[in-house]
């Protein structure tokens, strides 16, 4: 492999034209035969297309810099071991021998097309049937482990992130006070976070609804970009919403499904309210850190608008409260 354009200066996609993605799909033998369509991935570029056999793919070029080439291959071969091992899980197909290809300097690999629309559990019972596809993930998950992925780590999570909002001239002038005034207490909270107590495992990730496709009654998995190591809990607390007695209700049709599968530390419900706090803060710094994408200006105008940074101050109010609370309860005994 060549060595890799350093891209961390200009936000990585500035050379990546159509005719670049084109000649790197026909570098592994695919020759597109319609448009390239873009899909919503801000992190990475990802087109659909149709080759001149009529199939229907995805190719996913990642932004460089961001992984290392060993950290991207243990990503595409979890989620090939979750598809063999029948569980439904988007993995990447084997062109010329491999699935990650470069070309000009870019890393990409390429899907079938997978057709469905995000999960939205309507009640218990979809939750519960979601469990179960989460503790089939994770059994097959607890058989391996990874290498060169990042771990679930408080510095990772908050106190880089905590860094580059300092650093962010996005925040209005106005803000600053308040939102560092209730930032820098919730950050300090954490630290306190019992990570360490408990066993971590190959992750998802990033497991929420929008990552789940349905097509029928069949639940499939995709976007395994942030897969690392860390608390079970991480790939379940991102179903939950509403009042603390829905969430109760809903991680008890989660845990029940899940058990089905692979046993659940009952114990790291403690997690929960933390690694929520810890996504906020984390999402906030991301958007910063890459403004200077166009992409995430078009996407998230909002987030240079004072009225966002206003409700951020009280979310981060309600986390830091939140924190002092009670851990959910679970009723289901496995």
């Amino acid at each position: 492999m060549s060595n890799l354009l350093d891209h961390s200066s200009d936000f990585a996609f500035q050379g990546l034209t159509p005719d670049i993605v084109v000649n790197a799909l026909e570098s592994v033998g695919l020759y597109p035969a319609s448009g390239l369509l873009a899909l919503n991935s801000y992190e990475n570029r990802v087109y659909q297309f149709t080759d001149d056999e009529r199939k229907r793919y995805v190719a996913k070029f990642y932004r460089p810099s961001r992984w290392t080439t060993e950290q991207i291959q243990e990503e595409l071969n979890f989620a090939e071991e979750l598809a063999q091992a029948e569980v439904p899980a988007v993995s990447a197909l084997a062109l010329q021998g491999q699935r990650l290809h470069e070309f000009d300097g870019y890393r990409f690999c390429v899907y079938l097309s997978v057709g469905g629309r995000a999960f939205e559990p309507n009640d218990l019972d979809e939750l519960e049937r979601l469990g179960r596809q989460i503790g089939r993930m994770h059994a097959v998950a607890k058989a391996g482990r990874f290498e060169s992925r990042e771990t679930m780590t408080y510095d990772g999570f908050v106190a880089q992130s905590v860094l580059e909002l300092k650093q962010s001239e996005l925040l209005p002038a106005e803000l600053k006070e308040a939102f560092f005034a209730i930032l820098d207490p919730l950050a300090e909270r954490l630290k306190d976070t019992p990570l360490g107590q408990f066993e971590f495992q190959r992750l998802h990730g990033d497991c929420h609804i929008g990552n789940i496709l349905q097509y029928d009654d069949k639940l499939t998995f995709v976007d395994f970009d942030d897969c690392r190591s860390g608390p079970a809990v991480q790939d379940l607390w991102m179903m939950l919403s509403g009042p603390k007695e829905e969430q109760t209700l809903q991680l008890d049709a989660l845990v029940c499904g899940y058990e089905d599968f692979c046993d659940f530390d009952t114990e790291q419900v403690v997690l929960i309210e933390p690694l929520r706090s810890f996504r906020i803060i984390q999402y906030m710094a991301w958007l910063s850190r890459r403004w200077q994408d166009s992409a995430f200006q078009r996407a998230f105008p909002w987030f240079a608008e004072s009225r966002y940074w206003e409700q951020q101050i009280l979310a981060l109010k309600e986390q830091l409260a939140g924190l002092d609370d009670a851990p959910l309860s679970l009723g289901f005994n496995g």
